[in-house]
């Protein structure tokens, strides 16, 4: 499968290509890979993913739309079993063809057309690496107050939208997460390895922390005063859902990033189980009580838990919570908004941009971007972001309409980066029109509906209706290469 000559780079074996494979889509980094992640792996994966900054305000959020604490973890299984499913279905190509996302999408756009894909969510994923960074040096910046406070000289006076303090904070995060990066997958997988159980044990301290301090009674998993009818409660929960799925829709496409180093399919769908609806409901139960407890301990709700952190009058418990968020925010950056860019970059040129040089230009990207600024203007990163984000549903609906209803889920690896005009999934100039042409309309129905204020609450369904008609759309235009699959 794939690429299975080698060459020696020191003690590492390098994946060689193939005679036939092209220059100008293979490298080591994008070609078949040795496959020894196991179950546990991918559980820390997801440990990582949803604990965050963005993870935690999106479960308090919901525990604040008016329903009973029932009802609201029932629309969060229901989320996350959502998000599971999908994972599912993602992880499958590129674990059975041991290689990465951008990859997986010549499958479907052609062996050129797929860097319209990658691009899309390369670029998503930058504009939130650097918000991400920003909000986790946010809470470093907590951290070096409380034990050396005369660092808040530095905090006077701005250049380019940040205090000196703000810059000494973002930068030492930057380099942090560059050095994990640097170090490739196998760093970035024994990071994760311990980072996302380890935040179990903070989050629990925290928590204990705030309960003790608010006393049992005041605790309460229903944070609104709002009263709903059981219509209204039915549509709220519906949202509930959809906002979870909708949530993690960015690293669930490219979740094959991942899945294409997990041993078998068996192991990946263990590991997505323990990770996301176990762990999901256990860190939004967290995460509520502890919401919960900020209204007695500090007399208001508080659903950012940075804030909360720089509350706390107990040094030891501010720097555990601190230090927490700097983690978990790490984690979920890395997995999320690190990897995705640096293979989908590598795409673009394999031959001049590798994995790591794809995640430097992801990172400097970031530094240029100005992600403080972007944060605090929330509109244009509603539009910016969102406009990028309408158009993932297309993709999930052409790429999984494609492989497992139109090519029977069957992959040819050595056409994946072949540009012999008779190669599997060579196209007129690289490119499948079919896909091009399903994504266009789709994406025109998705960013209507995300940016119509005459659809209401249809906008939370935005990224399942865009998906649904691109995967019409696909179906239709590549009828003639679903028959040319018939009987195999």
């Amino acid at each position: 499968m794939g690429a299975t000559a080698t060459a020696l780079d020191g003690d590492a074996a390098v994946p060689m290509p193939k005679p036939g494979y092209s220059e100008r889509l293979y490298n080591a980094d994008l070609g078949p890979v040795k496959q020894d992640w196991s179950a546990y792996n991918i559980f820390a994966f997801w440990l990582s993913d949803v604990h965050s900054v963005g993870g935690y305000v999106v479960a308090a959020s919901l525990f604040a739309l008016g329903l009973a604490g029932w009802q609201v973890m029932t629309s969060l299984v229901v989320g996350i079993c959502i998000v599971q499913f999908f994972a599912n279905l993602m992880a499958r190509p590129s674990q059975q063809a041991a290689v990465p996302f951008p990859v997986i999408c010549r499958i479907s756009f052609g062996v050129f057309g797929a860097n319209v894909p990658a691009l899309i969510r390369g670029l998503i994923a930058l504009v939130w690496y650097g918000i991400q960074t920003f909000l986790a040096s946010n809470a470093l910046t907590i951290v070096l107050l409380r034990f050396f406070p005369s660092l808040g000289e530095l905090a006077n006076g701005q250049f380019l939208g940040l205090s000196a303090l703000g810059w000494l904070s973002f930068m030492l995060l930057w380099l942090l997460q560059a050095m994990v990066f640097w170090h490739g997958m196998q760093a970035i997988r024994r990071f994760i390895d311990w980072s996302g159980p380890a935040v179990y044990i903070a989050m629990f301290v925290l928590a204990g922390w705030l309960l003790y301090h608010a006393g049992w009674d005041n605790v309460s998993f229903t944070l609104s005063d709002q009263v709903l009818s059981p219509s209204q409660q039915a549509w709220q929960m519906i949202i509930a859902a959809v906002i979870v799925a909708g949530y993690f829709a960015g690293p669930t496409l490219n979740f094959g990033d991942f899945s294409r180093y997990c041993r078998s399919m068996a192991a990946v769908k263990k590991g997505n189980f323990w990770g996301l609806p176990v762990n999901f409901v256990v860190f939004a139960a967290t995460t509520v009580m502890m919401v919960s407890a900020t209204l007695p301990v500090f007399g208001e709700m508080i659903d950012d838990p940075i804030e909360t952190v720089a509350r706390l009058d107990n040094t030891y418990v501010a720097l555990i919570g601190a230090l927490t968020f700097v983690t978990t925010t790490v984690g979920i950056n890395i997995v999320a908004n690190f990897v995705a860019p640096a293979f989908d970059f590598a795409n673009v040129a394999p031959r001049l941009i590798s994995f790591r040089t794809g995640g430097l230009i992801a990172a400097v990207g970031s530094v240029f971007l100005m992600p403080w600024k972007l944060f605090n203007n929330p509109e244009l990163i509603h539009y910016t972001v969102g406009a990028l984000a309408a158009v993932i549903g297309p993709l999930y609906g052409i790429l999984l309409v494609d492989f497992y209803r139109v090519r029977r889920g069957l992959i040819d690896v050595d056409g994946l980066f072949s540009t012999d005009p008779k190669g599997t999934y060579w196209y007129k100039n690289g490119v499948n029109p079919r896909a091009i042409k399903a994504l266009i309309p789709a994406a025109i129905v998705a960013l209507g509906i995300n940016f119509g204020p005459q659809f209401g609450d249809l906008h939370y369904f935005s990224l399942f209706i865009g998906g649904i008609v691109g995967a019409l759309c696909y179906a239709w235009f590549a009828r003639d290469i679903k028959a040319s699959y018939a009987g195999r």
